[in-house]
């Protein structure tokens, strides 16, 4: 029950960015809001493969994928907190 409930969470992760992704031909911002997804994604990926008895090294891969995501939007929120500062 809860491998399908993951699951659901999976699948709506990826459709909002794809979502995000059909935006961007508005050009809407994309950015941090994309790298804040991504990380998501990357910690249910390692839950899922955890509650299908993946090896460590496939849960350890998942969660690195998040680490580095999660840096990816600490930068960009960083960026535009410095950007935000300089215009007031």
């Amino acid at each position: 029950m809860l491998a399908l409930l993951v699951n659901g969470a999976i699948v709506i992760t990826l459709a909002e960015i794809g979502w995000l992704m059909w935006l961007a031909k508005h050009r809407l911002p994309k950015g941090p809001l994309l790298a804040n997804l991504l990380a998501g994604l990357g910690l249910l990926a390692a839950l899922r493969l955890s509650l299908a008895d993946a090896g460590l090294a496939w849960v350890a891969l998942a969660l690195a994928a998040a680490g580095v995501a999660h840096l990816l939007d600490l930068r960009a929120r960083r960026k535009a907190t410095a950007r935000n500062a300089t215009d007031g």
